[in-house]
């Protein structure tokens, strides 16, 4: 959490659409309309995260968090309110009741906002540019995406990425996850781009969508042969590589898939 040494790196991905990388650990995202900016994922809380918003807009400012873990909402505390899919109220009590979280929140004189509800089917007009909300449980239980319509930009949290966790308590079975995924497939007549929770000050095209759901269909098929120990600090699990698209922009080389053996 809180170190005043870990830097903001930020990126304008798109006119209006900063990538700001903290600390090289995680990632959120500004998104600045004509009348309100909305920041998806608030990260770690290195940094006053407000200030940093501050510097790129003046417009109010939506927060909005794709899941509940604590790398992408503990930087609530510099905001009012936070929107959060009701599903994840329970992983988010979890890492706010953590005796680390607790100890730092009271040396920091840091309290959390009001949290609101945000669903599927839920829009956010920032005028001349709009997010839409989808559901996609899975990572965690209230996971979620947001498209920004206007800019075919995909936000996915960790929800769709190149080191896609799955091995985590309260992670669904691969082969339900498999179903979420086969559910919001159209999203990728809809979006040019996808940009998630651990980049670093790049993008992918949307394709690592289907790649993505693809490589865990290979883990559900049984094609495993050639998956590898993954430690981690919760224990050793499995990882399993899958191939991207040639030709296509990718932020990064290597994709992987984490899991447990009796959760496929």
């Amino acid at each position: 959490m809180a170190n005043e040494e870990k830097k903001m790196y930020v990126t304008e991905i798109r006119k209006g659409i900063y990538l700001m990388d903290e600390a090289h650990e995680a990632t959120g995202y500004l998104v600045v309309g004509e009348e309100r900016a909305c920041m998806i994922d608030t990260m770690n809380a290195y940094t006053n995260l407000r200030e940093e918003v501050e510097k790129l807009t003046d417009k109010p400012v939506y927060v909005v968090n794709t899941h509940g873990h604590g790398d992408h909402i503990f930087g609530n505390v510099y905001f009012d309110e936070a929107y959060i899919d009701p599903a994840d109220r329970g992983i988010v009590r979890m890492f706010l009741e953590s005796p680390d979280y607790v100890k730092l929140a009271e040396e920091k004189g840091w309290k959390m906002p009001l949290y609101k509800e945000i669903h599927e089917g839920d829009k956010l007009d920032l005028g001349g540019r709009t997010l839409e909300i989808y559901s996609l449980p899975g990572h965690t239980p209230g996971g979620i995406l947001l498209l920004l319509k206007e800019d075919r930009v995909l936000f996915s949290g960790d929800s769709i990425n190149h080191h896609l966790w799955m091995q985590l308590p309260g992670c669904l079975p691969l082969h339900e996850y498999v179903k979420k995924l086969d559910r919001i497939m159209f999203l990728e007549e809809k979006a040019d781009i996808v940009v998630h929770g651990h980049a670093r000050g790049d993008w992918d095209d949307i394709s690592l969508l289907r790649c993505m759901r693809n490589g865990i269909q290979e883990i559900c098929d049984g094609k495993t042969e050639n998956d590898q120990p993954y430690k981690w600090f919760g224990g050793t699990d499995l990882q399993h590589a899958y191939a991207c698209e040639s030709g296509k922009h990718y932020s990064q080389d290597e994709s992987v898939i984490c899991y447990r053996k009796d959760k496929i």
